[in-house]
């Protein structure tokens, strides 16, 4: 079922038609991400999803409003387009994020869904690809967990425990220690525990993988911990959110890769200097998450 938008709204912006001042319809992180592409910052391709989208998501029983998913597609395949590589292809895949953005900053409360665009034939094309099938499963298994999280509401307690059993039985400490083969256990291992948690594994068509995210991210605007954050901290609870979907960056295709957050300033004494702390062989929620502790960027 879909309703009839308004003629007049755009419901998606690619990040070379945003800027710094449309925070308030393509939220902070994908109206900065459009001002960084329009500067000539290498920012990895990608759109955005307006905020007005949500609101009408939110308001009209959960519905996308019609003309949604040909957008996205038409954007999709301008993002092929420019990165050379297939929404969906088993031997040149593009595997993108989804990730949700409102105009004011809430860190932690909404939800971000990583490696979308990946299922059993496409992880051996993204091998070959690399050049390595280890970071491959590893973003297997990332997703897997994520959108059984996100999208499934499976509980994540479970994904680790699945984890720290893997980890004890190879004898290592971190999960990027892991080896390809180890973590092609691993995914076996966290397709059961959603398809006991939720009846069913995470889909394998990448394009119903994107909408059910979408719609997630939407939903996760009014989450408990979302509501409460805005309470606490006197936010509009009507403003909604943005989804950006970008090309992914791989952190985690060995110790010359990596992830991590920067700062012009620094954020405690306002100083100009660059300031903040990375990780390698790693993904971005791993800086955040405490699984290992990070480096301070000065140390580069």
């Amino acid at each position: 079922m879909t309703i009839q938008a308004p003629q007049t709204v755009k419901l998606v912006y690619r990040f070379d038609e945003g800027n710094a001042t449309m925070a308030d319809l393509l939220g902070g992180k994908g109206s900065n991400l459009c001002e960084m592409a329009r500067l000539g910052l290498p920012v990895p391709p990608g759109f955005v999803i307006s905020t007005q989208v949500c609101r009408d998501y939110l308001t009209k029983n959960q519905t996308l409003p019609e003309g949604l998913e040909e957008a996205v597609k038409d954007n999709l395949r301008q993002l092929e387009k420019s990165i050379g590589r297939n929404f969906g292809s088993n031997s040149n895949p593009l595997l993108v994020s989804v990730r949700s953005g409102a105009r004011v900053s809430m860190p932690g409360m909404m939800d971000t869904i990583l490696n979308l665009g990946i299922n059993d034939q496409i992880v051996e094309g993204l091998a070959s690809m690399m050049g390595d099938p280890r970071p491959a499963y590893d973003a297997y298994r990332r997703f897997i967990q994520i959108y059984s999280e996100v999208v499934m509401g499976v509980d994540p307690e479970a994904f680790e425990r699945v984890l720290t059993d893997h980890k004890q039985k190879a004898g290592v400490a971190l999960d990027h220690q892991l080896s390809a083969d180890q973590l092609k256990e691993v995914v076996t291992d966290f397709k059961e525990v959603t398809r006991e948690a939720a009846g069913s594994e995470p889909p394998s068509e990448p394009w119903e993988q994107l909408m059910a995210a979408v719609e997630a991210v939407f939903r996760s605007w009014n989450t408990p911990r979302a509501i409460f954050y805005r309470d606490h901290n006197k936010i509009d609870h009507d403003m909604g959110t943005a989804v950006t979907i970008m090309a992914m960056v791989f952190g985690n295709l060995g110790p010359s890769s990596g992830t991590g957050v920067l700062f012009t300033r620094n954020p405690s004494t306002g100083k100009a200097q660059v300031y903040g702390e990375f990780l390698t062989n790693a993904q971005g929620e791993d800086v955040v998450s405490g699984v290992r502790t990070p480096e301070p960027i000065a140390s580069l």
